[in-house]
């Protein structure tokens, strides 16, 4: 009537549930718009998605600086926009806003919490945020959009180009 379970078939179904439980992060990345997955030679189409700015989140909260010493600065929502995958490592990428003349900031964070890029100004006469690096090592990057004042909506294209 009752099936005795033996101790091994308990601590394998436990450690089964932990190794579930550990991957579970990895695959809730989630993100307010599309995320892109890109390998080295990508078209251009896939490296482009809209969205738009949201929020009061400043994102000098997640670093006053990057990693070349520019400073973070905006406003978006404490998710990340687009959850950006690289396949392979890039020597180069250039991430583009463009919102029509908006005031657009830019945040990246990754492959690793520590590493940040942040990117404000494109020119002079263009407020709309860039980003150009170098040396973009294969794995997960998180991507804010944000505007230059708090709550501020701008529809926007986020390109990535080689």
């Amino acid at each position: 009537m009752f099936k005795l379970i033996s101790p091994s078939t308990k601590w394998t179904g436990f450690l089964a549930l932990i190794a579930t439980l550990g991957v579970v992060p990895v695959l809730a990345q989630s993100a307010n718009f599309d995320s892109l997955t890109l390998s080295p030679g990508f078209s251009p189409a896939d490296g482009t998605v809209q969205g738009y700015t949201q929020g009061s989140f400043s994102l000098s909260s997640i670093a006053n600086r990057d990693r070349s010493n520019s400073l973070c600065v905006g406003f978006a929502d404490t998710t990340p926009d687009h959850i950006l995958v690289l396949q392979q490592d890039f020597s180069q990428l250039t991430l583009q806003v463009n919102s029509g003349g908006g005031d657009t900031t830019l945040l990246v964070q990754g492959p690793n919490d520590s590493t940040v890029r942040c990117g404000d100004d494109t020119g002079r006469n263009n407020t709309d945020a860039s980003i150009q690096d170098s040396s973009w090592s294969a794995g997960t990057y998180k991507v804010w959009v944000g505007a230059f004042e708090s709550g501020v909506r701008y529809d926007y294209t986020l390109t990535v180009r080689e």
